[in-house]
């Protein structure tokens, strides 16, 4: 069968249409920053890599010039809508209705949009990919793959708030934990290339939105995103941890209402607030040139990455490797430097060669003299939701 996985990010889509149970690619691609003007579309075939730039205003756009290129005469690798069997989607936040990979309904749908407040800058191009999917591929099973579903395994004593009682049962406040795809695929990765039987791994999960997760033995222990996917790391827009207080303060000197807060710290904060820029290579650029709120943002992202290595190494009681993944985690060497640099004490250390190595596979970057892995995985998302969306249906004697 053949499936098609969407994988909508904050300012991405990426899609790949597997030959299933093969894990066969057909095609591949990647639209990225999306909302700008110089929007980039990739498209890759066995046969064709198509690249153009233009203007995407949103991820709608985004998903209807995927589908075109798909049906192309020429260059297109379906000849019809029909021959999408599946069509697998990431969701970012499934809340306390969803642990498991699900079929979509209207019900889903809805669920889905009232979580949309916990995941907004997520949820919303998710649902839209899911709505704009349905009419292009009709006859098509849509499929919901939920990040938040690898970090169930994390215990109460971590996701659990110190807030009364009341608000976390009758509401379901809790740390949620999110980008579980891409945590669960890094990190089976690392643990193959361990070869160990018990392992204590942290995944650093580095793209607009930022993540890290301690994985004891396979299974996610804690995760620096909570109850919505705005905590933590520094992010393209997304502020981090921040003290609470912060958000009275600026309620009651500037008369803000609470969406014009919520707005600033999902799409005005992270390092677009620190520089005028979301993307790390505009920043990178900028700092070469001198740019001090550059330079200091790129120390700010390092340094709050390194808390949580430190915090983590703890709870794990020992390490045995660190994993970079996700855009800048993969293609950021001067990223990576700067969050590995002076680690030595927890025995991480990278060889500057290998640090500069680009690989589309496993790549070890770790010093000859350091105790603990450092590892550069590509992330497999997609992969990932194709295999879960088609165990959905295997005992469907349509798909056998």
């Amino acid at each position: 069968m053949q499936v098609l996985v969407l994988n909508s990010g904050s300012s991405s889509l990426k899609f790949q249409l597997f030959l299933m149970p093969e894990a066969k690619i057909l095609c591949s691609g990647i639209i990225e920053r999306i909302g700008f003007e110089d929007a980039k579309f990739k498209f890759k075939t066995e046969k064709n890599t198509i690249e153009i730039v233009t203007p995407i205003p949103n991820h709608k756009v985004g998903l209807e010039l995927v589908s075109k290129q798909l049906l192309d005469a020429e260059t297109g690798i379906i000849k019809s809508t029909d021959d999408i069997d599946i069509v697998g989607h990431r969701v970012v936040h499934g809340g306390k209705y969803f642990s498991n990979t699900t079929e979509i309904t209207e019900t889903v749908k809805e669920k889905i949009k009232a979580l949309s407040s916990l995941a907004p800058l997520h949820n919303p191009p998710n649902l839209e990919g899911i709505e704009v999917a349905e009419t292009i591929f009709p006859n098509a099973k849509q499929v919901a793959v939920f990040d938040t579903a690898f970090h169930q395994s994390i215990p109460e004593y971590a996701y659990k708030y110190a807030i009364p009682n009341k608000y976390s049962e009758d509401d379901s406040i809790r740390l949620y934990g999110f980008h579980g795809t891409s945590h669960k695929y890094v990190s089976e990765k690392a643990i193959e290339y361990l070869g160990k039987d018990h392992s204590k791994i942290i995944t650093i999960h580095l793209g607009n939105g930022c993540s890290m997760t301690a994985v004891k033995d396979g299974k996610s222990i804690d995760h620096s995103l909570g109850f919505s996917p705005v905590n933590g790391l520094i992010m393209g827009t997304r502020s981090g941890d921040i003290d609470q207080s912060i958000i009275f303060h600026l309620a009651k000197k500037y008369n803000y209402t609470l969406e014009e807060i919520n707005t600033m710290l999902q799409k005005k904060s992270g390092m677009i607030g620190l520089t005028g820029f979301s993307d790390l290579r505009d920043i990178l650029s900028e700092a070469e040139k001198g740019n001090k709120d550059c330079k200091l943002a790129l120390e700010m992202s390092a340094y709050r990455i390194k808390k949580y290595i430190g915090s983590y190494a703890a709870i794990l009681n020992g390490l045995d490797a660190i994993v970079f993944t996700a855009g800048i985690g993969e293609n950021s060497p001067p990223m990576r430097k700067l969050v590995c640099t002076d680690l030595d004490y927890l025995g991480i250390a990278i060889d500057d060669d290998k640090n500069q190595i680009r690989s589309d596979a496993l790549n070890d970057i770790s010093a000859e003299t350091a105790k603990v892995k450092v590892l550069v995985i590509p992330t497999n998302e997609e992969l990932e939701i194709a295999k879960q969306s088609v165990s959905l249906f295997k005992n469907e004697s349509s798909f056998i």
